[in-house]
């Protein structure tokens, strides 16, 4: 049985302070030890969130990272400086990163193979655009994405991965991938990862499902057969909607 996974990321929303009250609210509203739970909040709020739950059952990730361990590069933060910070997980390659500051596929294997370097276990986000979806592209997207993401990696690394399929339709938008097409593009990355690393691997890896979940859809969406948990965006910032979601798992 794969643990199934509840994540909060909460993209560049919460100040320090705030930060911290949401995670209380979360830590001491829930108490659920049965799957795992993770927080990712800003990069300032990292270390102070990640102090406060040292000895939770929540979890910490960083929201990105760049892929060399220190250097003249402004803004970005390593793997190295993650970890210190008490990070266990690292977000890579959410649309977001792909949309506004030029994400790649390139970039991503990058940015993975640094996070599997310091034992943070990476994230990777991958999904299809509307029009790809309407192009009926979305097997070749997500097969372009799965492979150029985890080029180079074996089977061990990759099945200590877990993946994010977010469609970038329904991110921010309200619209939700049904029941069935959720389904559908979890089958499809197994089914790659499978080709690729072997059934076993596959069956190991964890797929989570990201794209505006709500307490209102997450039970039906979290109890599907490939559907390991779930990348919440917006209702990770409600501490009681985030516990909802957590317990509709």
């Amino acid at each position: 049985m794969r643990t199934k996974i509840v994540a909060g990321n909460w993209k560049m929303y919460k100040t320090i302070n705030e930060a911290l009250e949401l995670v209380k609210a979360i830590h001491y509203g829930c108490q659920c030890n049965q799957i795992e739970i993770i927080v990712a909040p800003s990069a300032i709020a990292l270390q102070k969130v990640s102090e406060f739950l040292k000895n939770s059952y929540i979890k910490t990730a960083a929201q990105n990272l760049f892929w060399e361990d220190f250097g003249a590069y402004t803004g970005e933060i390593s793997a190295p400086m993650i970890k210190d910070a008490g990070a266990e997980y690292v977000i890579i390659g959410h649309s977001e990163r792909r949309q506004y500051f030029g994400e790649t596929d390139s970039s991503v294997n990058q940015k993975t193979k640094a996070a599997l370097t310091h034992k943070l276990i990476p994230i990777v986000c991958v999904g299809e655009t509307l029009a790809q979806r309407e192009a009926g592209k979305i097997g070749i997207i997500l097969e372009n994405q799965i492979t150029g993401g985890l080029d180079g990696l074996n089977e061990q690394e990759i099945a200590n991965i877990v993946i994010a399929y977010e469609p970038v339709w329904a991110i921010g938008t309200g619209k939700t991938a049904t029941p069935n097409q959720a389904e559908e593009a979890h089958v499809m990355i197994r089914d790659l990862i499978a080709r690729k690393f072997g059934v076993d691997t596959s069956n190991k890896v964890r797929i989570l499902y990201g794209g505006s979940v709500k307490p209102s859809n997450s039970k039906e969406l979290l109890n599907l057969p490939n559907v390991d948990g779930a990348l919440v965006g917006g209702a990770s910032l409600k501490a009681q909607e985030f516990i909802d979601i957590i317990k509709s798992c």
